[in-house]
C-alpha cells in the first residue's frame, strides 16, 4: 500500500518520513510551499508542494500515486488560512459548506473531501508510536507539591477550553492561570506567561477530550523547553500516551540540566 504524508512545519513530518522507512512503508508527500520544511525534498523520495489552498491538486498528487490512506503531520498555522490564500475551486466548495471554520472543522472537511476519492486520513502517529509520551515523570526531578497543585488546576481548565477549540494550552502559578493559549501556539503562550509573571509557572498542555489523533496532536520538544526556561516555568504536564515528544534525549536531558519536570499526566 501507498501512503500519502500531507506535511505541515517542523520536525513532524521529517519523523514520519523515517517512521515510514523503518516500517518499508512507500510515501508520497504534499509539501505545502508556507509551511513545510524545504528540507523535505532531501528526505522524502516522492515530493509534490502546493499552496495552502490548492486542495484539488493535493487529492489529485494521491491518487495518481494510488494512496489509499494518507497522514497529516506538523502545523499548519491557523492565520495561514485566512491571511491571503488563494484557494482552489474545492476548497471554496469545501470553505462555503463548513457550519464553522475552527481548527477540526477545517480539517475535517478536507478528510471528507479525500475519503470522497478513496483516500482515508488516518492517525497521524501511526509511524510515530515511540515518540507518544508516556504516564509518569519523563525527567529525574518529579512535580512539587505546589506544581502538582497547578496541575491539577489546570486539567480541568485547559481541557475546558480544548473542548472548546480555543486551545490546548494553559499557564499557571499559584492555582492561577497567567495565560491560555489561542492561535498563537503553545511556546508563544508560555512566552507571554513569563512576560506577565515571570518564574515559578507551571505549563498544562492536554489533548483534547475528544481528541482526533489524525490531525492537530499536541507536540513538545526542545523549543518548548527554551521558552520554559526563558519564562521562567519550572513544570510542564501533557496528556499521556497523546502528546509527542520530538527529540526526546534532547528535550529531557534539556530539561534535567535545568531542573525542569516533564511529566504524562
Amino acid at each position: 500500500m501507498n501512503y500519502g504524508l500531507i506535511a505541515g512545519n517542523g520536525q513532524f513530518p521529517f519523523l514520519v518520513v523515517e517512521g515510514a522507512k523503518r516500517a518499508g512503508a512507500s510515501l508520497s508527500v504534499v509539501a505545502i510551499k508556507e509551511e513545510t520544511d524545504p528540507r523535505i525534498d532531501e528526505t522524502a523520495e516522492t515530493v509534490q508542494w502546493v499552496n495552502i489552498g490548492q486542495l484539488g491538486k493535493m487529492i489529485d498528487f494521491f491518487k495518481s500515486h494510488g494512496v489509499e490512506k494518507a497522514i497529516m503531520a506538523g502545523q499548519v498555522k491557523h492565520v495561514q488560512i485566512f491571511s491571503g490564500a488563494i484557494p482552489d475551486m474545492r476548497m471554496m466548495k469545501m470553505l462555503w459548506n463548513l457550519p464553522k471554520r475552527n481548527t477540526d472543522s477545517l480539517i475535517g472537511g478536507v478528510a471528507d473531501e479525500m475519503a470522497k476519492e478513496g483516500i482515508e486520513l488516518i492517525d497521524s502517529t501511526y509511524f510515530v508510536q515511540d515518540h507518544l509520551a508516556p504516564t509518569g515523570a519523563l525527567t529525574k526531578r518529579k512535580p512539587s507539591d505546589i506544581e502538582q497543585e497547578n496541575i491539577d488546576y489546570g486539567l480541568h481548565i485547559a481541557s475546558e477550553i480544548a473542548r472548546l477549540d480555543l486551545g490546548q494550552t494553559i499557564v499557571v502559578r499559584a492555582k492561577a492561570c497567567v495565560a491560555i493559549e489561542a492561535m498563537e501556539g503553545t511556546d508563544a503562550t508560555i512566552k507571554r506567561a513569563g512576560e506577565l509573571a515571570n518564574g515559578k509557572l507551571t505549563v498544562v498542555k492536554v489533548a483534547k477530550p475528544e481528541q482526533d489523533m489524525r490531525f492537530d496532536v499536541p507536540v513538545i520538544g526542545v523549543p518548548t523547553i527554551e521558552t520554559m526556561i526563558a519564562a521562567g516555568a519550572t513544570c510542564i504536564s501533557v496528556t499521556a500516551g497523546k502528546t509527542l515528544v520530538f527529540d526526546r534525549e534532547k528535550t529531557i536531558g534539556l530539561a534535567d540540566k535545568n531542573k525542569i519536570a516533564i511529566v504524562g499526566s
